[in-house]
């Protein structure tokens, strides 16, 4: 077997798979670093600069020192790895991302550690751990072109020092504006002391290479398939130091580096492996299979560095798949804080683009208009206003050397916060780690949001972190003064013990105890200190990461009940993935506890989640994905041993209870070496290679590095476990997909939504920019297409209900989620290809660029250019609603005015959500990007905005939202003042249109009412403020009756909001007036939502189903016989349309709160409680003129009650039983209440009053059998009547006492002025 398939065969297990140095190439010099140069193009590109004169020249106002250099790989063993071919543009440039640098023997050169992380198309990953350090240059040419390249700029400066002293310093500070101080890759991160310091001691001969040490850095790498940092950093730390030793190491490195690469093998899961560094053995192991996956980053840093509430939020963040930027001057604390993040998601994994480390050439990728975790390496001494970030709108910014976090605005908190953070804090404060560190949040756009900290704050921020610091073993100094306060107090030592016997714990002395203990106790079983702390780091990670995965297993513990299986095969499944709904959201968020719906309605709209989703799906065909496969058994565990039903809709917080297990299961791992690996030997090496120079990594044998042992018993082991698989996936092949088919399906399914995982590090030609933007162009036009028919179906399929068709399966709440998530995809789309950013939300920014136009224009052309709506005369009224100019700014300036929305990101959402609200969303983005020449001075070619065709399906797409009803702006913005207008429209064919009374009106909503206003005499029109109302039920209209003409007929009142343009139609069709219909001078009319003249043929075809009306004019004359003729409705509809009445209101309670509707208009609107019974109760109803008088229903109540007074009072009514006796004074009682109110509503009113409040009161059913006993029936009705029919009024109570299950409130419109 030669040595090269040896390697292959044995790969997929070996321990690392590269090894690579890093550093300065003395073939080819000092080279300026392309990527930089490239970088600055770009930026002056972005900036509008000349970017051709920004990238000619080197940069002389730079000290040499600190300018950028490219750096090389010098040297890669083995050559390639089949499996994990090697990239060396991406090795290189993350190893050194700022390229070479230099120091002389002035400056500080420690070594430094970090990591890095290459994310390939499929979604896989290698992970590299790097060891940089300082090497003496030894190369002549290169200290000399330094010294020249010194002259240079000492001339260069001289020049421009002769004329003023403060040119220069003008001058450098504006070279560093904006993303160029980020950029310029100052190595000032790496030096600790002050640069400033040390640059001005050489300052008059900066290096001369007669009297100066030149150094360069140089990076030694391990690239590895599974992050074992810790073994790393020890293996390379122990490499240098054999280079840097005086005595030269026991064996040529060669041996140490052949060793790790071919001999070295991964742990087994649940195993742990010993091999040897240079001096000392390491230890690794790797988490078995049911236990959460390996995590070696140092989750406790993580949270030190940012504080624990910050981390959760940071967190919640990232499960929302917002834009999340890390910054930090030190690479490894960005990898840090990345990698425990995404750690903490387990089961979910992070699907969108993930790059810890950004590299400066790649900084437009800030641009990308997709969900992103990017960590950007900050310069010391820049502060972060000076940060321009492209889009802001959605973005959580993490400042981790600052402790500070900045969020986006109004994102839901995470469940149980409050006692999450406790449990997270305890479990440090168990460790001894103080949970209190980082600033509290800020979020955008709140006052002081730089974080410039003043220098005397910033050292006692230092000294605060060294005395909270938990790396150095400290308890924070407050606690052990605490713990020695406590443990010195007799009385409080009492206390305890007393607490301890009655069963209460005292947590927090008991945490503190065990925290110090742990420090002073642990250092006990033979372990060194390192070891000690490694373990205690181990320990840490796995409790954190267990508390985390515990929330997720409480919350989704029954997730695989709302999964909807259903497709037959594989195949099937994935073709037509794009089509299916995979789980039931609607019935998942039915069963969650209401604390919990704002973040799980959002989260489960993200990829992740339907990542997670679609795995479970597959699973039924192929092997679990491991997450899945670990999340299920912990589920199916803690259903073992414990029934949750009953409190699954609780949202009490259960804290973790298996946190012991999971840090003994580590410790007992580390105790017990499971495999030793081959010592280190000398190689095969020829005489005099590999010898040793103190200071100076040798150049290693590359023929003995390249190929591996072909004897290795493991390598043989591998290679037949891999041929066995090999031969085991052929077979599947056959029987299943063709496999490149099915990896093509996947991709397409998983990239649903997301469209690159892993920007390409290495090739940045333009070309390859504006392929990786028109992917972006793609994704987003596929986003929009796949929220606005998510939207259309969600919302259509609600209103089918109402219609009657099927089930409703949306709540408001994730109406407004998929809307806030339609804000957002508006706003990525608006800052893509930006040419120069300008607020916080490029789409107000453009609506405001917008307007400044236009008002300019309007200023010119004295009268507006905006087109109104053609109206259509009603042929029957000459008075009606004047029409509302459709206006794109006039909806801007509603917005501007509003107070309460205090941010550009805020006024955009609400105007997103206006436009949407009057349908015009489409048509007003059109009318925006109609004027072409302001979308070219604000976009680049390549954006979104300017891609023609897809833009215009963009607008299609959004167009395609009109057909529904939204009212996303009248129920978010409650408190907001708006003019309403008011037109009553009387009917003009019978005299008296107007009255010599003096008229009044009050308006009311869901949200409350406008009061009573007078209408000024003579006037059938006015318009007034109010605080929002929200949709308008009941209009009270009516008149004092002053004057001769105090008769009023009115055919409707229309009432619309100035702001949303809806528009209500309050049917009346009746006489206001004494002695005329029923002698009502007030009525309470119910309202309907007109449909725009625009859209009545347009729209007809798929319009939201009509809300239910006020009674219509023709069914009130009738039933009140102002005209004997009409419509009589047959006994059989009369009660078919009570059962239908009672319906609906049993159904209206059966919905979720906040999706309810109007209970009034079911009470007393058409087809409503009060119009069935009405028919009832007419039904046979002798209601014969005489003497030209009317009869009403009510004259029959009152009648009724009046012979039941007075039989009380002759005693007969002492025999019957006691509890009707109690029926017939409490309908006694209301009838006289109604009958003295102040209000004059007219006798049918007072029967609606009559019903209305029987229904809420749970009385009807019990006074029908009183009305239907009293004698005075006989004369007032037929015996065919349904009153008089005994088993039809049995039905009738029926029916009506399903209603006593539910708490019936009335508006106060109904109820004003009644006094029981």
């Amino acid at each position: 077997m030669s040595g090269s398939s040896a390697v292959s065969g044995a790969a997929p297990c070996r321990f690392a798979h590269y090894f690579v140095i890093c550093g300065i190439d003395t073939e080819t010099g000092l080279e300026p670093d392309e990527l930089a140069a490239l970088h600055q193009w770009l930026e002056a590109d972005r900036q509008g600069r000349d970017p051709d004169a920004a990238a000619t020249g080197e940069n002389f106002e730079q000290s040499p020192l600190k300018r950028t250099f490219k750096s090389k790989v010098l040297a890669r063993y083995p050559e390639n790895v089949e499996w994990n071919p090697f990239d060396q543009d991406a090795v290189n440039m993350l190893c050194m991302p700022k390229g070479l640098s230099f120091r002389t023997q002035a400056d500080q050169r420690e070594p430094r550690f970090h990591s890095f992380i290459i994310t390939k198309e499929d979604g896989s990953r290698t992970y590299g751990f790097v060891h940089t350090f300082y090497e003496e240059v030894t190369s002549p040419q290169i200290c000399s072109a330094m010294q020249t390249l010194y002259q240079m700029h000492n001339a260069e400066h001289a020049s421009t020092n002769a004329p003023s002293s403060s040119s220069s310093s003008s001058s450098s500070s504006s070279s560093s504006s904006s993303m160029d101080s980020l950029a310029s890759s100052l190595d000032e991160a790496d030096s600790p002391t002050s640069s400033s310091a040390s640059s001005s001691s050489r300052a008059t001969g900066g290096y001369d290479s007669s009297r100066d040490t030149l150094y360069v850095s140089k990076a030694l790498c391990l690239i590895t398939p599974i992050p074992f940092m810790h073994a790393c950093r020890h293996f390379l730390s122990q490499l240098h130091r054999a280079v840097t030793a005086p005595t030269a190491p026991p064996l040529p490195l060669e041996s140490y580096v052949h060793n790790i690469l071919y001999e070295v093998p991964l742990p087994a899961p649940g195993r742990t492996l010993k091999f040897h560094g240079v001096y000392e053995p390491i230890v690794c192991q790797r988490p078995g299979l049911g236990e959460l996956p390996l995590a070696d980053f140092p989750l406790a840093e993580a949270f030190t560095l940012l504080g624990v509430e910050n981390l959760v939020q940071v967190f919640t963040c990232t499960l929302l798949e917002m834009q999340i930027l890390l910054y930090s001057q030190d690479y490894q604390r960005l990898m840090t804080v990345a990698e425990g993040i995404t750690t903490l998601l387990f089961p979910f994994q992070w699907q969108h683009v993930y790059v810890p480390i950004l590299p400066a050439s790649l900084l437009h990728f800030l641009d990308a208009p997709v969900p992103y975790l990017m960590g950007l390496q900050s310069k010391e001494g820049t502060d972060r206003s000076k940060l321009e970030l492209p889009q802001e709108a959605n973005l959580c910014f993490v400042d981790i050397d600052n402790h500070y976090i900045e969020l986006p605005e109004d994102f839901p908190h995470f469940p149980n916060k409050t006692e999450f953070i406790q449990e997270l804090s305890e479990v440090l404060l168990s460790f001894g780690i103080s949970a209190n560190a980082g600033a509290p949040p800020r979020t955008r756009g709140s006052p002081g949001s730089n974080p410039s900290t003043p220098s005397r704050e910033r050292k006692t921020v230092a000294l605060r972190q060294l005395e909270d610091d938990g790396r150095n073993g400290n308890l924070a100094g407050e606690e052990l003064a605490v713990l020695e306060l406590l443990q010195g107090n007799a009385t409080l030592e009492r206390l305890q013990a007393l607490t301890k016997r009655t069963g209460v714990t005292v947590a927090r002395v008991d945490a503190l105890r065990a925290g110090v203990k742990a420090q002073v106790t642990d250092r006990q079983g033979g372990r060194t200190a390192a070891e000690e702390e490694e373990l205690r780091n181990a320990k840490l990670n796995v409790q954190l990461r267990e508390v985390f995965a515990s929330r997720f297993t409480t919350m989704f513990a029954d997730y695989e009940a709302f999964v909807i299986q259903s497709a037959p095969d594989l195949e099937s499944w994935l073709t037509n993935r794009e089509q299916m709904h995979n789980f039931d959201k609607a019935s998942f968020l039915s069963d969650q506890p209401e604390p919990y719906l704002p973040f799980l309605s959002h989260f489960i709209e993200t990829q992740m989640f339907a990542t997670f989703i679609d795995n479970k799906i597959m699973s039924q065909w192929e092997e679990k994905e491991p997450l899945l496969r670990v999340f299920d058994a912990r589920i199916d565990k803690a259903r073992l041993y414990n029934v949750r039903a009953p409190s699954l809709r609780s949202s009490s917080y259960q804290r973790c209870s298996i946190l012991k297990e999971s840090a003994q299961a580590i410790e007992q791992r580390l105790m017990k070496i499971d495999h030793t690996a081959i010592h280190p030997h000398l190689l095969d090496m020829k005489i005099g290679q590999g010898k040793y120079e103190q200071g100076f990594f040798p150049k290693l044998q590359a023929d003995v590095l390249n190929t591996g042992p072909t004897n290795n018993k493991w390598s043989h082991r591998t290679a037949t476990a891999q041929r066995r698989k090999d031969r085991h996936r052929q077979q599947t092949e056959h029987l299943n997909l063709d496999n490149d088919l099915k990896e093509k399906y996947m991709q397409e399914a998983r990239s649903l939504g997301k469209n690159l995982r892993q920007p390409k590090l290495s090739d940045l030609s333009p070309a390859v920019i504006a392929q990786t933007n028109w992917k972006f162009v793609e994704g987003l036009l596929k986003e929009c297409r796949m929220k606005t028919k998510r939207m259309l179906v969600e919302k259509m399929g609600r209103e089918a209900v109402e219609l009657g068709h099927g089930e409703a399966n949306i709540t408001g709440l994730e109406e407004n989620t998929l809307i806030a998530s339609l804000c957002d995809l508006l706003e990525r789309i608006w800052s893509h290809g930006l040419q120069v950013k300008q607020g916080k939300s490029a789409l107000w920014s453009h609506l405001l660029h917008y307007q400044a136009r236009e008002e300019k224009l309007e200023q010119q052309q004295t009268e507006s250019p905006v087109s109104h709506v053609p109206e259509r005369r009603k042929s029957d009224s000459s008075i009606s609603m004047p029409s509302l100019r459709v206006s794109l700014i006039q909806d801007m300036r509603h917005i501007q005015s509003m107070s309460e929305i205090k941010t550009d990101v805020g006024r955009a959402r609400a105007w997103i959500r206006l436009s949407l609200e009057k349908k015009l969303l489409s048509q007003h983005l059109k009318q925006l990007l109609s004027r072409q020449a302001l979308t070219k001075k604000l976009y680049k070619r390549y954006a979104f905005l300017r891609c023609e065709e897809e833009k215009e399906q963009f607008l299609f797409h959004l167009l395609s939202l009109n057909a529904v009803d939204y009212f996303c702006f009248t129920s978010v913005f409650t408190t907001i003042m708006i003019p309403y207008r008011v037109v009553i429209i009387p009917i003009k064919k019978l005299s008296n249109a107007m009255t010599t009374s003096n008229p009044w009106v009050c308006v009311s909503g869901e949200l409350g009412d406008s009061g009573i206003m007078q209408i000024p005499k003579n006037v059938l029109e006015m318009t007034f403020d109010c605080q929002n109302l929200g949709k308008l039920t009941t209009v009270q209209l009516g008149h004092d009756n002053a004057g001769l003409l105090a008769k009023w007929l009115v055919d409707c009142v229309m009432v619309r909001n100035e702001i949303t343009g809806h528009t209500y139609r309050f049917p009346c069709g009746r006489w206001l007036g004494k002695g005329v219909d029923d002698g009502s001078l007030e009525r309470v009319l119910i309202g309907e939502l007109v449909v725009p003249n625009g859209e009545e043929d347009s729209g007809r075809g798929c319009r939201t189903p009509p809300l239910q009306r006020s009674p219509s004019q023709i069914r009130r004359i009738s039933i009140t016989s102002l005209s004997g003729r009409g419509y009589k409705p047959t006994s059989a509809q009369i009660q078919e349309a009570i059962g239908e009445a009672v319906n609906n209101i049993v159904k209206h309670f059966h919905k979720p709160e906040k999706e309810r509707g109007s209970l009034t208009v079911l009470l007393c609107g058409e087809n409503s409680l009060v119009t069935a019974l009405e028919q009832f109760f007419h039904h046979g109803f002798k209601s014969a003129r005489l003497f030209q008088k009317t009869v009403f229903v009510w004259d029959f109540v009152e009648k009724a009650v009046a012979y039941m007074e007075s039989a009380d009072q002759m005693g007969d009514l002492q025999e019957t039983t006691e509890p009707l006796g109690m029926t017939c004074q409490s309908l006694c009682h209301y009838i006289n209440a109604i009958n003295s109110t102040p209000r004059n509503i007219g006798k049918d009113g007072k029967f609606q009053l009559l019903v209305c409040l029987g229904a809420r009161d749970r009385l009807l059913p019990q006074w029908l059998p009183l009305l239907v006993e009293c004698p005075v029936i006989l004369r007032m009705y037929e015996d065919t009547a349904l009153l008089r029919d005994r088993t039809t009024v049995t039905a009738l109570i029926g029916v009506l006492e399903t209603l006593h299950d539910f708490p019936i409130t009335l508006e106060s419109s109904l109820v004003k002025g009644i006094d029981l």
